[in-house]
């Protein structure tokens, strides 16, 4: 049996329920362990691709008039000065490309605008106090291989004219300023956008330049896809819900074959244990007390041993408990009472069959029986004279 009496009277008690809930425990574990082996983890992410739009303006001038630097005809690109004389007119060509990002592919189904402005500004300490704007270019170029082109010719010398008029009458006041505009707007069929970037222009009486380059760029992501990922269940899971299982089933086994049966026997020995300084091993003798006080429960044989300051004692052979003062026994037994307590307990199936005295003995039955001498004919010299004799000797 168990060594915890209270153990053992709980699994008297809920031994049935508890290996239940083990058995329940156990099925669980195992079957959620081969559910964990048997459907590994999917995790889904999101894949993301780029889009970039990019955009400058590419300048130049032809030469109009042959001289020292440069002849008639020539065209100059991109130069950091040109000259009002030789070169009037400055060309600006916008260029817009749409690629997507991850592996440079052109877009070719997308739509760009073009728009250059050159805008007019009288400022005093910083802040403006008057504009004006003079729209060079509205253009939607077509898109071919992922790249938009336009192309604007300013006349320099009348905003030079139209700047020297501004300034006159701002004179002692403020001052004008010119500035270069690029305005793009696109479609690439997943986003849409607008660049603008722009650059001071200045003019002299000689010359004329672009003080900053007219270039902006945008980066766009999109998801174009998810990407599955399997992989194993923890294994500190698997073997978690692994052990559980085998546990509780082993748990469940050892509980239905460990548990006791007699729920009585459990709560004595919770008892016994509860009161082992008021309990002594011993043996009562059947003749022993004038009285016989049969008590309900352990309990109450120690309640009196501790009222009367008297001790308990065992009887393991008579399955009894005892405390005997001034003549009275006050005991507890599961046997009954205390008559019953004198004789063991015997297991009466295991005894011989009784022989049926309404019943025929056959002859072999009686020369098996060995005949008696205690209640012999008197004139048997060892027998008895009498029935007074045989009751005595009874």
């Amino acid at each position: 049996m168990i060594d915890n009496p209270r153990l053992e009277l709980l699994l008297a008690k809920q031994g049935r329920s508890i290996v239940i809930a083990l058995v329940v425990i156990g099925a669980l574990a195992i079957g959620a362990t081969g559910w964990a082996v048997a459907n590994p983890e999917t995790t889904t992410s999101p894949t993301f691709e780029e889009e970039r739009v990019t955009t400058d303006a590419q300048t130049s001038a032809v030469v109009t008039e042959s001289g020292t630097l440069w002849t008639e005809g020539e065209r100059l690109t991109n130069s950091s000065v040109y000259f009002l004389n030789t070169s009037p007119e400055l060309t600006v060509e916008p260029e817009t490309r749409l690629r997507n990002g991850s592996g440079g592919v052109p877009v070719e189904d997308g739509n760009v605008t073009h728009e250059l402005r050159l805008r007019f500004e009288a400022t005093r300490d910083g802040s403006s106090f008057w504009n004006e704007t003079h729209q060079v270019l509205r253009e939607s170029p077509s898109v071919e291989n992922g790249v938009a082109t336009s192309e604007a010719t300013i006349d320099v010398e009348s905003y030079r004219q139209r700047q020297r008029e501004l300034q006159r009458e701002v004179s002692g006041i403020g001052t004008v300023q010119l500035t270069l505009e690029l305005r793009v707007e696109y479609d690439t069929g997943r986003q849409q956008g607008t660049l603008t970037t722009t650059t001071p222009v200045r003019i002299t009486g000689d010359a004329y330049w672009l003080e900053e380059s007219l270039s902006d760029s945008a980066t766009h992501s999109y998801q174009s896809g998810t990407n599955r990922t399997t992989e194993s269940r923890s294994p500190a899971l698997i073997g978690g819900l692994s052990v559980l299982g085998t546990l509780s089933l082993a748990g469940a086994a050892f509980v239905s074959r460990r548990s006791p049966t007699d729920i009585e026997a459990a709560r004595r020995a919770v008892h016994e244990q509860r009161y082992a300084e008021w309990i002594s091993r011993g043996s009562i003798p059947m003749w022993i007390g004038d009285y016989h006080v049969s008590l309900d429960t352990l309990e109450d044989v120690v309640d009196v041993a501790i009222d009367t300051n008297e001790r308990v004692v065992h009887d393991e052979q008579r399955g009894l408990f005892a405390v005997v003062n001034d003549g009275v026994v006050y005991y507890y037994s599961d046997r009954g009472l205390w008559e019953e307590t004198a004789w063991p307990e015997m297991d009466l199936e295991e005894q011989p069959a009784v022989i049926d005295g309404d019943g025929d003995v056959s002859a072999e039955d009686l020369s098996e029986l060995d005949p008696s001498d205690e209640f012999a004919s008197p004139d048997d010299p060892d027998g008895f004279e009498d029935d007074e004799a045989v009751w005595e000797q009874l």
